[in-house]
C-alpha cells in the first residue's frame, strides 16, 4: 500500500481518510511549507503559481483546528468570483463529509432573505465571496467576530476586482489577534498597504516555479498570415480535437463574437465572460462539468477565477495584454502531472510580445497548419536574426556602390537615395532567386 505522507502532520482520522479518497498521497511544495504554519496559527503570506495546491494548504489545517462542538464561525474564506468560491466550498464538503464541522457557501446571486433565515445556527467554516459576505454581516445575520482565521485566495485578483475593500471590513469585524492566510500568484505594490495593516510580521512562502510554465505543457505558435483568424482557430480545432479546449480572447465581446463564428461552423460550444448573469454562469459552469460541450470560449475570468477539470488544450486566439497571464491561461491544462498544450495564433503585431515571453523562460515551437499537416517553421528570433541580417547586407552594399558627388548640386540627396533603392531592389530579386 502507498505511504501516505500527510500522516506526518497527525491529522485527525477523518481528514486522512478524506485526503486518500481524494488520492493525495504527498503534500505539493506550498502544502509542505503553509501547513505546519497555520497549525502553529501564524499568519502567513503564500505566493505560488496556479495548480500547485495552495488550496488544501489552508483547508487542511483549517478543518483540523476546527472545534465541531463550538455553534459559531471560525474560518472565513473570502474568493473572488463565485465559481471559484463554489469550488472552495467542494472541496470543504469532500474533507469534512465525514464529521460535524458544518460550512457554509455564501455568494451573490441568490435568494439574501432564505440565506437570512437559514443562519439561525451560525456554521463552522464560511466560504464566500467578499460582497455576500459583508452583506450578511451588516445585516447582523453572520457573526464573524468569532472567527480567529481569513483566507483571502486569489489576493492579486481580489484587488483587481475591486474587492479588498469588502475583505477590510469584514477583517475589521473580526477579533484583533487575527490569524490571516493570505494567497496569490503575484504581490502588486497596490495590495501590501492592506497586508500592513493586519499582518505583523507575517510568514512568506514562495514557491519558485522550476520553469515558469509547468514542464509537462508544450507551447506551440501558429502564424495567422493573410488567412481570416477565425478560419485558422476553427481548423485547428478540428484538427486537434481536444478532450476539452479553452480558448482565451481579451474582451467579451471579442468572445462572443469568436463562439458565435464557431457555432455557425457548426462547433458546439460554450462561453464564459463576466457578462453572463449568475444563472447563466451557473448553468454554463455545469454544463461544462457534464461534458456538455468539447470547446469553451473565454476571458481571463476561466485563467484566474474558475477552475475547470479536465482541460487538455489551450488555444490564445489572442496574446493577453498582460504577459503574466499567458501562465495562468496555460496553466489552466497540465493539471495535477497530466500534460497538455497551449497554441497561439498570432499575427506580426504580436511577434515582441512572444520574443518577451521567451525571455522569461516560455519556449515555443513556430508551427504552421497546411490542409491538415503540422509544418515546423524556422523559430521567431532565428528568422528575425537572419532577415535582419540579410537586410543589413544588402544595405551596407548600397551605401558602398552610391557615392556622394563631388560637386554637390541642389537635390543630390533624393539622386543618391533613388540610386540606392534602386540596387536594393536587384539585391533583393538576386537573393529571392537564389532561394
Amino acid at each position: 500500500m502507498k505511504k501516505n505522507l500527510f500522516l506526518e502532520y497527525d491529522f485527525q482520522p477523518f481528514i486522512i481518510g478524506a485526503i486518500e479518497e481524494l488520492g493525495f498521497y504527498e503534500p505539493t511544495e506550498i502544502q509542505k511549507k503553509m501547513i505546519p504554519l497555520i497549525l502553529k496559527g501564524q499568519s502567513a503570506i503564500g505566493q505560488s503559481q496556479t495548480g500547485t495546491g495552495k488550496t488544501h494548504s489552508y483547508l487542511l489545517p483549517i478543518i483540523e483546528k476546527a472545534d465541531a462542538s463550538a455553534e459559531q464561525v471560525q474560518a472565513v474564506i473570502t474568493a473572488p468570483t463565485r465559481e471559484l468560491a463554489q469550488q472552495i466550498y467542494t472541496e470543504v464538503l469532500k474533507l469534512t463529509k465525514n464529521s460535524e464541522i458544518t460550512s457554509r457557501c455564501f455568494i451573490g446571486g441568490t435568494d439574501k432573505q432564505r440565506t437570512i433565515e437559514k443562519l439561525k445556527t451560525q456554521p463552522h467554516i464560511v466560504v464566500g465571496t467578499p460582497g455576500r459576505i459583508n452583506d450578511l454581516v451588516k445585516e447582523q445575520a453572520l457573526f464573524v467576530h468569532t472567527a480567529s482565521m481569513l483566507v483571502i485566495d486569489e489576493a492579486d485578483l481580489m484587488l483587481d476586482m475591486g474587492f479588498i475593500e469588502d475583505v477590510d471590513q469584514i477583517a475589521a469585524k473580526m477579533p484583533e489577534k487575527l490569524q490571516m492566510l493570505v494567497f496569490s500568484a503575484t504581490i502588486p505594490e497596490k495590495l501590501k498597504p492592506f497586508l500592513k495593516k493586519y499582518m505583523e510580521n507575517p510568514q512568506y512562502a514562495h514557491v519558485e516555479p522550476e520553469r515558469i510554465s509547468a514542464k509537462n505543457i508544450e507551447h506551440i505558435i501558429i502564424p495567422k498570415k493573410s488567412r481570416d483568424k477565425v478560419n485558422v482557430l476553427y481548423d485547428l480545432l478540428v484538427e486537434i480535437n481536444p478532450y476539452l479546449g479553452i480558448v482565451f480572447t481579451n474582451t467579451k465581446s471579442n468572445a462572443d463574437e469568436v463562439a458565435n463564428a464557431l457555432i455557425m461552423k457548426g462547433l458546439k460550444v460554450g462561453r464564459i465572460h463576466g457578462d453572463l448573469s449568475p444563472r447563466e454562469r451557473k448553468k454554463m459552469m455545469k454544463q461544462v462539468r457534464n461534458l456538455d460541450y468539447q470547446y469553451i470560449v473565454a476571458t481571463d475570468l476561466a485563467a484566474r477565477g474558475i477552475d475547470i477539470e479536465g482541460v487538455s488544450h489551450i488555444i490564445n486566439f489572442e496574446l493577453p495584454q498582460d504577459l503574466d497571464f499567458y501562465v495562468h491561461r496555460s496553466g489552466r491544462t497540465a493539471r495535477a502531472g497530466n500534460s497538455g498544450i497551449a497554441y497561439t495564433i498570432y499575427e506580426p503585431s504580436d511577434e515582441d510580445a512572444l520574443n518577451r515571453l521567451e525571455k522569461m523562460g516560455i519556449s515555443f515551437k513556430n508551427m504552421e497548419l497546411k490542409k491538415g499537416e503540422w509544418i515546423e517553421l524556422p523559430a521567431l528570433n532565428k528568422r528575425k536574426s537572419r532577415q535582419k541580417t540579410g537586410a543589413d547586407e544588402i544595405d551596407v552594399k548600397a551605401k558602398s556602390l552610391v557615392r556622394k558627388p563631388k560637386n554637390v548640386k541642389p537635390g543630390y540627396k533624393k539622386k543618391m537615395k533613388y540610386k540606392m533603392e534602386q540596387i536594393k531592389k536587384k539585391e533583393r530579386r538576386k537573393k529571392n532567386r537564389s532561394k
